[in-house]
């Protein structure tokens, strides 16, 4: 049965430079890699190594302080700089620095069970876990707790191999080249949530990664080609189109009985259970008409930017802009300093020819409702940014902006090019604010209340003596 979601646009795939390019070592290791502490959903991890130290490949060096997952040497060498560095988020964030000595000495694997296909729920979550593995199609979200959150509630695993992100062909290449991993690290998430089917979904225009899935498919996997449509990739959107399931608003896939895993984290997975490694290393597509060479290499986590332009041969003349991810969802780069974290799975660097900047001056919305009927999530785009600019952000929550997976459709759409996206980020910022401050203002409260309640408590009760004596009643006269 045919299921179909709302919305989405059709971007031209600009995929052709690399879908057929296989995946390669870079043509020098990196002297340096700089691992970021923040490469998750949660609070950043805490380095667990100082300047001097000697390092090997797999070894932790960042602990995770919450919901989190440790981050892993990608090389061995030196811990050189324990600082804040510049990040593909934007704002610097304290990282591990380390100097490649070239020998990749590989630390004690984390795991390696000699029936993996045996291995208990509780097992599988402390390998995932301990190897560090998060949503590797940009989300970040650390894929133990995803798996520990769909216990008792899914029966359904699906992978995600749509990646319907304009030029990037990592996941493709991947599921190309490396299909039994794919396969066998999804069933192992099948198993350890207890089910017995698994579905991969792929778009129609990889035909070619369909039949390398199916050639290794078992009776359990069912490999699922699906229709060109943006975002077909996001979570959400891929549940209904393979289930016919609805996520409702701020719910969660498990709340429709499903658990997504994007197919570069069922090959981490793989990496983890079968030969006890962990994520250190990712594919990367490099690509866009700003660089000479396009390609797809693998990569050690932590690999500067501008390390992996110049082993794609280099900038072609000056780029228009260079956006970590792809043209619909990527953050622009201001520092090609900044490294390659687990979420990573394309650099583009678009020519001047490629990238057209936003008009300069003042962007009239015409109210033509393209943007609402690109929306995937069922928003209406055009009130964000109608509030947004009138500094209303009180009323940015009710008309659910958390909603939005800024997959960027609507300014896609938009005639006036207005940027929605962007306008929508910053609107979520200040809806955050408010939670923030409402949620302070509310503890703030219920302390104020608390502590009267105890100070009332405590109050010495008045002693006898205290208590004023009552004047002595004369007694009536009973002589008359």
């Amino acid at each position: 049965m045919i299921h179909r979601f709302f919305g989405g646009v059709h971007p031209r795939g600009h995929k052709e430079a690399t879908e057929a390019l296989a995946v390669a070592p870079l043509p020098q290791p990196p002297e340096q890699v700089i691992l970021a502490m923040s490469q998750h959903v949660g609070p950043p991890c805490a380095p667990t190594v100082a300047v001097g130290d000697s390092v090997t490949v797999g070894q932790v060096v960042g602990e995770p302080a919450g919901l989190g997952a440790p981050i892993h040497a990608s090389v061995s060498g030196k811990v050189v700089a324990v600082e804040p560095r510049p990040h593909a988020g934007g704002s610097p964030v304290m990282s591990v620095v380390i100097e490649n000595d070239g020998q990749n000495t590989p630390a004690d694997p984390i795991f390696r069970p000699a029936q993996p296909e045996k291995l208990t729920t509780e097992q599988v979550i402390d390998i995932v876990r301990a190897a560090g593995i998060t949503g590797m199609g940009g989300a970040g979200f650390p894929t133990h707790a995803k798996l520990s959150s769909a216990l008792g509630k899914a029966d359904t695993v699906i992978l995600n191999g749509a990646e319907c992100e304009p030029y990037l062909t990592a996941d493709h290449r991947l599921m190309l080249e490396q299909p039994k991993k794919v396969i066998e690290g999804g069933r192992v998430l099948m198993r350890a949530l207890g089910l017995e089917k698994l579905v991969i979904g792929v778009e129609a225009n990889k035909l070619n990664a369909v039949d390398a899935l199916k050639a290794e498919a078992p009776a359990d996997v069912e490999v699922r080609p699906l229709r060109v449509r943006y975002p077909q990739g996001a979570e959400k959107q891929l549940i209904q189109n393979i289930t016919g399931r609805q996520v409702p608003p701020g719910g969660l896939p498990a709340n429709v009985g499903c658990a997504v895993f994007n197919v570069s984290t069922a090959a981490a997975v793989y990496d983890a259970v079968f030969d006890g490694k962990p994520l250190t290393h990712r594919i990367v597509t490099v690509t866009g008409k700003g660089v000479v060479h396009p390609a797809n290499f693998l990569v050690p986590i932590g690999t500067p930017m501008e390390f992996l332009v110049e082993a794609a041969g280099g900038l072609k003349g000056n780029p228009g802009r260079v956006l970590c991810g792809g043209p619909m969802m990527g953050i622009a780069q201001y520092d090609l300093a900044a490294p390659i974290i687990k979420g990573n799975n394309g650099l583009l660097v678009m020519s001047t020819r490629e990238y057209s900047p936003t008009p300069k001056g003042v962007l009239t919305c015409i109210h033509c409702g393209r943007c609402v009927s690109a929306c995937p999530m069922h928003l209406v785009p055009l009130t964000f940014n109608q509030r947004f600019s009138a500094g209303h952000f009180d009323q940015l929550e009710g008309l659910r902006i958390l909603d939005c997976i800024e997959c960027g459709s609507c300014a896609y759409s938009c005639p006036a090019h207005i940027p929605l996206v962007q306008v929508i980020r910053a609107g979520k910022n200040e809806v955050r604010k408010l939670q923030t401050a409402a949620k302070a203002a509310t503890e703030k409260a219920e302390a104020e209340a608390k502590a009267a309640e105890e100070a009332a408590k405590t109050e010495p009760e008045a002693s006898p003596a205290d208590v004023p004596a009552e004047p002595a009643k004369e007694e009536e006269a009973t002589a008359k």
